[in-house]
């Protein structure tokens, strides 16, 4: 009876240390898993291809910053520095336009007789053409234009001086001049967002290429359990091209 005894308990020791072993070597399994899946979503976080669409916006927004994206930022730095150069132009041309403006509008109501707020710019293209309304309208019905004349009170004028026309003229041109040159500058901030928007997208179509080149690695790693050697642990290294 001893005997029997003594045998019950040596074979449950030995049920109870393999059921252990078997707990320990799956929770390595699991620890393995849980390792080799947080390990790949680093590696994929890390390596995430570029989007073209999301570089074109950023380039139309701020020439340079679709190349920033795409994560070459030597060239489109230089789109960035054109586009406030270009922006710097722009404000210069219009303070530069709005200044002569005023201007020639005190000029014209100085020496003219003539308040040319709203007025249009044919209008006041022939204030400073001709010395006076009355010339003006003589002319044009010389030449049978009766529905071009003056004929309100708010659009007669007569120069002091042919001279004063002149000057009139002059402030008049360089105002006009100055709003032209701001439709050139506003087409080359555009022309320059759309070549920033065609090297970004070139940029990321490159980056993307590198990405699916470059070697990449990933390790695994795994605990044997051995019933008469010590627990080992074995590592993998497997490179991708």
């Amino acid at each position: 009876m001893k005997n029997i005894i003594l045998f019950i308990v040596f074979f449950s020791s030995i049920l109870t240390a393999q059921t252990i072993n078997d707990l320990k070597f799956q929770d390595n399994n699991s620890l393995i898993q849980n390792f080799n899946s947080n390990f790949l979503q680093l590696e994929n976080s890390n390596n995430t291809q570029k989007n073209a669409g999301l570089a074109i916006i950023y380039s139309l927004l701020l020439p340079g910053m679709g190349e920033l994206y795409a994560g070459n930022f030597e060239s489109g730095k230089y789109f960035t520095i054109a586009d406030g150069v270009l922006w710097g132009t722009y404000a210069g041309f219009n303070i530069y336009g709005n200044n002569k403006k005023e201007n020639y509008i005190a000029y014209a109501k100085a020496n003219a007789g003539i308040n040319l707020e709203g007025k249009e710019s044919d209008f006041i293209a022939n204030v400073g053409i001709y010395i006076s309304s009355s010339e003006y309208n003589r002319i044009q019905e010389l030449n049978r234009n009766f529905d071009k004349t003056y004929n309100l009170p708010n659009q007669q004028w007569i120069w002091q001086s042919n001279d004063m026309r002149k000057e009139f003229r002059n402030l008049w041109s360089s105002s006009e001049s100055a709003f032209n040159n701001l439709r050139f500058v506003a087409g080359a901030l555009v022309l320059n967002r759309i070549i920033s928007a065609i090297n970004a997208v070139r940029l990321v179509s490159a980056y993307n290429k590198n990405l699916s080149q470059e070697l990449s690695w990933n390790i695994y790693f795994n605990v044997e359990n051995r019933p008469t050697l010590p627990q080992t642990i074995s590592f993998n290294f497997i490179s991708i091209f």
